[in-house]
């Protein structure tokens, strides 16, 4: 009987009871047990952490039972067991009673369930009360899914709230460091990793397998892991999309594989996508629906950072991140809207250049982007229909007509909040998140032997190369440029060529001038 697919699903037991696929990830469990004892990793949410931390405590409290048919079924001592203290630290209610009383029931609740003599306490003496009563039995395994749940949900609206948790998860976790006799294994899960100095103060045993060569791959599947766990799916998707297999194959590693972890690791599919694409057997967002982090959005705002120009990275730059100093390069890597492509040296100094992964992430971004810059969701769908038909036309006079009614209904308020909006990178911005949002070849700063060009759309034989410019009154310098620069040169393939100069009005906030050629 075919497994069913664990959407929504994060319990191991449940999943394994239930009759739900579960793809074999406990080779690496096995090796995270057998070579240390204080571990954190950070993924982007929805990606398995919580499924781990699971197999963990089950494997710890020997469920036998669960792990029938798998790697490490013959390869675990289940006679030995350990007391597991296992904590989540997202909904736990520190938005409602604050951080201190939500970690004080938690807790009183783990006191209860392992029988323990209740008392009096605070935090920190009451965590290390538990760890020494359940190590009497044997050394205890502490297990802390998604800790940096009570920081992050402040990010980008309440930083002193930020500050205050942190402050109060350092001393918590200080009780680990004060207690080595007492402890087998402790694993950290979390979507961001805060430098140590900020939060593990004091764990300077603290292996991070973030970036760990052999664990880029211990969550999320591989193309092979998909290959041979989803054999059924592959098929009767494949059939109901009128796609062979290989087509199947193709246009699902360009929708949801592309996340790399390590810059020699090969890259893996989130499995929250791959999971919801085949029980609906369409290609759509599955992801940004169901993890993406208000923090974030709340930050890109705030920064107004709605274009992708990537400049190298230092790891340190993005691996890593201070309250005092949020990088948006780096949170946009550790929540998974950027992945690593390559990694190289420059001026002795290794560097990182990061990419979107995927269609699905570039397609949830764009849109993302097209909401916060001109708060246009109920017709946004309108003009991204209207775009596609008068590029794929050619059809120059409609594309003028199309975008002087787009920018005509962005409200005034967009403009005069916006630090940009005085700049061309606003009006290329929404342009661009509007282009790449119908899926076609776009490429922005496009570098040529003599400049940059704006923005390239290239589409079936053609190509569109724009230039923008903000202007007091039209002056046709945009068009001027492109032909002076003579930028089409580097598109001579195409079969046409359309240079397009736009021209904004800095008081009128929309187009001005709108002039074109074609060439070829």
């Amino acid at each position: 009987m075919a497994k069913k697919l664990p959407l929504g699903l994060q319990d191991f037991r449940e999943i394994i009871e239930g009759g739900y696929k579960y793809i074999d990830k406990t080779a690496y469990v096995h090796r995270l047990c057998s070579s240390g004892k204080y571990y954190f990793l950070s993924r982007p949410r929805r990606f398995g952490k919580s499924i781990t931390v699971s197999v963990l405590n089950e494997l710890y409290s020997g469920s036998q039972e669960l792990f029938k048919g798998l790697w490490i079924e013959n390869k675990w001592n289940w006679s030995n067991r350990h007391p597991v203290i296992r904590l989540a630290l997202t909904g736990i209610g520190f938005q409602q009673s604050g951080l201190l009383d939500a970690l004080d029931y938690q807790l009183n609740q783990l006191i209860e369930r392992h029988g323990l003599k209740p008392i009096e306490a605070n935090l920190s003496n009451k965590f290390q009360y538990i760890l020494r009563e359940l190590a009497q039995t044997n050394k205890v395994v502490v297990l802390i899914d998604e800790y940096d749940a009570p920081i992050v949900h402040y990010l980008g609206m309440d930083l002193e709230k930020a500050y205050a948790n942190r402050e109060i998860l350092k001393e918590f976790f200080s009780v680990l460091k004060n207690s080595d006799d007492l402890l087998e294994l402790v694993f950290l899960t979390g979507v961001s990793k805060f430098s140590k100095v900020g939060v593990f103060s004091g764990l300077n045993n603290l292996t991070d397998l973030t970036m760990h060569p052999q664990y880029a791959t211990m969550m999320g599947y591989t193309q092979e892991e998909l290959e041979d766990n989803f054999v059924e799916e592959i098929d009767s998707t494949a059939q109901h999309m009128s796609l062979t297999r290989e087509e199947l194959l193709v246009k699902m590693r360009h929708w949801y594989n592309g996340y790399r972890f390590h810059s020699e690791g090969e890259t893996v599919y989130n499995p929250v996508s791959v999971n919801m694409f085949f029980d609906q057997q369409e290609f759509k967002n599955f992801w940004f629906t169901t993890g993406t982090p208000t923090f974030l959005i709340n930050l890109l705002k705030q920064e107004g950072l709605y274009d992708f120009k990537l400049v190298p990275q230092s790891e340190q730059s993005f691996d890593t991140f201070d309250l005092e100093d949020l990088n948006p390069f780096g949170l946009l890597y550790q929540t998974g809207y950027l992945t690593i492509k390559e990694k190289f040296t420059e001026r002795g100094r290794i560097k990182y250049r990061l990419e979107i992964p995927n269609l699905e992430i570039q397609f949830s971004l764009n849109d993302f982007f097209i909401d916060v810059l001109t708060t246009q969701k109920s017709e946004k769908l309108v003009f991204q229909d209207k775009l596609y038909d008068v590029l794929k036309a050619g059809d120059l006079d409609g594309l003028k007509s199309i975008l002087v009614a787009l920018f005509a209904s962005i409200p005034y308020q967009n403009f005069t909040n916006n630090k940009i909006a005085d700049y061309e990178g606003y009006y290329a911005s929404v342009i661009y998140a509007y282009f790449a949002s119908l899926g076609f070849d776009i490429t922005a700063e496009d570098t040529t032997s003599k400049g940059r060009i704006d923005l390239t759309l290239k589409i079936d034989s053609n190509a569109y190369i724009f230039e923008f410019k903000v202007v007091d009154k039209a002056t046709g310098d945009a068009l001027a440029q492109i032909k002076s620069k003579q930028y089409q040169q580097k598109y001579q393939e195409s079969k046409n060529s359309f240079l397009i100069g736009i021209e904004f009005g800095r008081a009128e906030r929309n187009v001005v001038g709108f002039e074109w050629e074609k060439v070829g």
